[in-house]
């Protein structure tokens, strides 16, 4: 695989740093971008793809709306960057039963392109403080768990996915499995 660029979109979660690290221990190139930067400033890094940050609060994420609107390239949604992405196609994002850190297992419902190789079980590491409790229109299910029905989702027809769990920490299982998968979906795109 060549080396794509991938923008890491901060909203300002305790995980940002760390994605900006996976991704380039996996070789490809990086760099952290404010989620207050312009559409056009995030189009003339000429990036192949886009993993929006988890954080703590929508509140806090910026423009990320526009991004997931407007930008027409593959965008991975981590914890918050997941709730985004449901928000902005008219899902809903609510608390969660389970609040902190924890060591979930789920389950692949659609073993799609991004979570080939993950299933049929897998244990995440992830927070429930807040989760999406209905899919947005032209969105399917990948993966769900015990406490949450949607861990994770992709759009129809764009390449758009989301997931709840934090694939970029140790404690998740073939997390690196699934930042290859997405560096793949944007090398086809």
């Amino acid at each position: 695989m060549r080396e794509l660029k991938i923008l890491v979109i901060n909203n300002y979660g305790q995980f940002c740093h760390l994605i900006h690290r996976a991704v380039r221990d996996l070789d490809m190139e990086t760099k952290i971008v404010a989620n207050t930067s312009s559409v056009e400033d995030i189009l003339d890094e000429e990036p192949d793809g886009l993993i929006l940050s988890g954080g703590p609060t929508m509140e806090r994420a910026g423009i990320c709306s526009e991004y997931i609107e407007s930008i027409d390239r593959p965008i991975l949604g981590i914890c918050l960057g997941h709730q985004l992405i449901a928000k902005t196609f008219g899902g809903e994002v609510g608390s969660g039963s389970s609040g902190g850190y924890a060591d979930i297992e789920i389950e692949i419902v659609d073993e799609d392109e991004l979570l080939k190789g993950l299933g049929p079980r897998t244990s995440v590491w992830a927070s429930h403080a807040d989760e999406v409790v209905k899919l947005p229109e032209d969105f399917i299910q990948l993966a769900k768990s015990s406490i949450c029905e949607f861990e994770a989702m992709r759009h129809v027809d764009r390449p758009i996915f989301g997931v709840q769990w934090h694939p970029e920490v140790a404690h998740t299982e073939k997390g690196e499995q699934l930042l290859m998968n997405f560096f793949e979906i944007c090398e086809n795109y």
